[in-house]
């Protein structure tokens, strides 16, 4: 089971010796930490399925899964969540490797309480948006991203820690995943954000205007052209200049933007003058770049340029667990445009919402309870309405238990947990199963209802 205590700094401790467990929650709580305790690496990866700590201390040696089997799961999908192990059996070689592979800190045991302190203040002083400033943090720049996945608030992590320099950043991402959003949250998070956050869709502008638009032009450069136009790149002087849809860009302008990238400075439309400018890029697209420069249409120095970090948003339908949230998000924004009082969704129709395969992403979900907003004159939404808005009739976005992979059940349970809070019966009532063969999935993957009931709190 997981303990919680309280405080602002969230560390998960791992460990099969309860006695132990009990010493390092007393020492990290007398030190003003929170500690959430694991006594397995199964229950703690069945915790990080549903929240996200600032750091991890696992034992190395216990039943069934191992610290290192642990810290590999756990860096597989959170990269910057720091682990330090503790062991009673280590040794220079083992610390190295450890170390080497990308574990933060290597102590055996008995340690020192005080070299302890001092690694996991070192841990969570490189980790981004700890204590009192996560909270002021995320009612700023992360503001306006709605989520509970433990994949976003990952993702969400890196963005941070990208937003303190200005290394140039490609987003990836389904159209309507959220991308500008993501762009527009780096920008808020950095020391750029005072200055103007630009955006442009290279997709929707014809390729005789993306280079004026972009650089700028000079009067009479071309017909129609009766003043100096100042571009986006100098209009976003300081800050942040989002390329959105970069994939669409024409091969020439390609070219002129490399070389803009390299030298730092434009060169309006018909001038011979170059201007200087200073601003930081994030590209965003739908497009497989790689895929693209192999079939020639995309440059892949430029590539290089625009990708010195990556970040892929998930689509809205590998992160369920955030429909519900965002669907009253949504709804209670558009009640309050629309000066409508209704008081949620009803079961069936959020049901259908949270099945449905959302190809429109989260721009879909809004679009869809918007419809449903304007039409509703009752205090809930029906299904009805979520039918009519859809313009189709319901389908799973779900897979039944028959047809799920044995590979994806975990997550599929995971998941139905989220969406839930834990309530095992609406669980089993979702996956269309009993509950008696419903624990049996939970007890085979070692799920913990109440951890996901914890989550909600």
């Amino acid at each position: 089971m997981i303990k919680m205590t309280e405080s602002n700094q969230k560390i998960l401790i791992v460990d099969d010796d309860t006695d132990l467990l009990e010493l390092l929650s007393i020492r990290l709580t007398a030190a003003g930490y929170k500690t959430e305790l694991a006594q397995s690496a199964e229950i703690a990866l069945n915790y990080l399925d549903v929240s996200r700590p600032q750091l991890v201390i696992s034992d190395m040696q216990m039943s069934g899964m191992d610290g290192m089997k642990l810290f590999e799961n756990i860096h597989r999908t959170m990269p910057t969540l720091p682990v330090i192990i503790l062991t009673a059996h280590g040794t220079i070689p083992d610390a190295v490797n450890a170390t080497q592979r990308g574990v933060f800190g290597y102590l055996t045991k008995p340690f020192d309480s005080k070299i302890l302190l001092d690694q996991v203040d070192q841990a969570l002083r490189l980790t981004p948006g700890t204590t009192l400033q996560k909270v002021e943090s995320q009612a700023t720049w992360r503001k306006e991203i709605i989520t509970q996945s433990a994949v976003m608030e990952d993702i969400l992590t890196k963005a941070e820690l990208v937003a303190k320099g200005d290394a140039s950043v490609l987003i990836y991402g389904e159209s309507g995943a959220g991308k500008e959003l993501f762009a527009h949250a780096i920008h808020d998070a950095s020391k750029r954000h005072h200055r103007p956050f630009v955006a442009v869709n290279c997709a929707a502008i014809p390729e005789q205007l993306l280079e004026s638009e972009l650089f700028g032009h000079v009067k009479g450069a071309f017909t129609g052209a009766v003043r100096d136009n100042k571009g986006l790149f100098q209009l976003a002087e300081g800050g942040t200049l989002l390329l959105d849809e970069i994939g669409d860009m024409p091969l020439p302008l390609q070219v002129k933007l490399l070389r803009v990238l390299q030298e730092k400075q434009v060169r309006p439309v018909g001038s011979a003058q170059t201007i200087p400018v200073d601003v930081r890029i994030i590209s965003a697209t739908h497009r497989d770049l790689l895929a693209e420069i192999g079939a020639g249409s995309f440059r892949e120095d430029l590539y290089y340029r625009l990708k010195v970090v990556a970040l892929t948003i998930p689509a809205l339908s590998q992160r369920r667990e955030d429909i519900p949230l965002l669907a009253n998000h949504f709804l209670s924004l558009l009640c309050a445009k629309y000066d409508k009082d209704i008081n949620g969704f009803s079961p069936d129709a959020m049901e259908i919402l949270v099945r449905d395969s959302w190809p429109g992403n989260v721009r879909q979900l809004m679009n869809i309870v918007e419809q449903c907003v304007v039409l509703s004159t009752a205090p809930l939404i029906s299904p009805v309405l979520i039918h009519d808005a859809m313009q189709k009739e319901e389908k799973e976005g779900l897979v039944s238990f028959e047809d799920a992979r044995k590979h994806f059940e975990r997550d599929y349970l995971v998941r139905v947990l989220k969406i839930t809070a834990g309530n095992v019966t609406k669980a089993a009532g979702l996956a269309k199963r009993n509950r008696t063969e419903f624990y049996k999935l939970l007890q085979r993957h070692q799920l913990d209802p109440s951890i996901f009931k914890q989550s909600q709190h």
